[in-house]
């Protein structure tokens, strides 16, 4: 009996300790990555402190880009080195948001939001103070902590209020095709599988055929 009222007692308290460590370790996965990185993150002088061009084709809409090296030298750097190493070419936009926050997300080797290069890092850069991108402006997309970009980024094609906690790094700008990509991704709208009818995966599915810069 003495027994069996002892194993009543630690039988909840084993159970409540389990549920708290695998609470515990989601949390941590979610907003700080996987604990162990399997790559390592580029070199801020990579970016050279300078400005770089380029473009990049989703399906077949051609858009001219900027990047500053200057305001963003970490995500600039990230960028240069994943685009030279061929990472984006072939892989999805994943996500289009389509109400109060209008972007498209690109980028994660899963395709589905949860991928990345094998690393993440940290702070944000040149993020608006007031917390609004305005169309065009190309930012890395973040898990809500300020050292967990990687490769995944958004295109903002209509302005956007994103707040300022922790914000989001702007390394570029769209300078040439966005109204074609609105035209051709964007105005079809959010197709099954997202979240809600207004985010999810692009009716229109979406990859990076190239991407180059100079």
């Amino acid at each position: 009996m003495r027994r069996r009222r002892r194993d009543d007692v630690i039988a909840p308290i084993v159970f409540l300790v389990v549920v708290a460590l695998a609470t515990t370790a989601q949390i941590l996965w979610f907003t700080a990555g996987p604990a162990t990185p399997t790559a390592t993150v580029p070199p801020k002088a990579l970016a050279q402190d300078r400005a770089w061009t380029g473009s990049m084709t989703l399906n077949s809409v051609k858009l001219g880009i900027t990047l500053d090296g200057k305001k963003a030298p970490q995500a600039v750097a990230n960028f240069v080195s994943l685009v030279r190493k061929g990472f984006y070419t072939g892989l999805t936009c994943h996500r289009l948001t389509t109400d109060q926050l209008y972007v498209l997300q690109c980028g994660d080797p899963k395709g589905d939001g949860t991928g990345g290069p094998g690393y993440s890092f940290g702070p944000i850069e040149n993020a608006p103070k007031d917390g609004v991108y305005p169309a065009g402006d190309l930012a890395m997309a973040n898990s809500g902590t300020a050292t967990s970009q990687g490769s995944q980024f958004f295109i903002v094609y209509r302005s956007s209020t994103l707040g300022t906690t922790p914000g989001y790094t702007v390394f570029g700008h769209i300078t040439s095709g966005l109204p074609a990509l609105k035209t051709a991704v964007i105005s079809k709208g959010v197709g099954a599988g997202g979240s809600s009818a207004t985010d999810g995966p692009p009716k229109v599915a979406t990859r990076i055929t190239a991407v180059s810069v100079r």
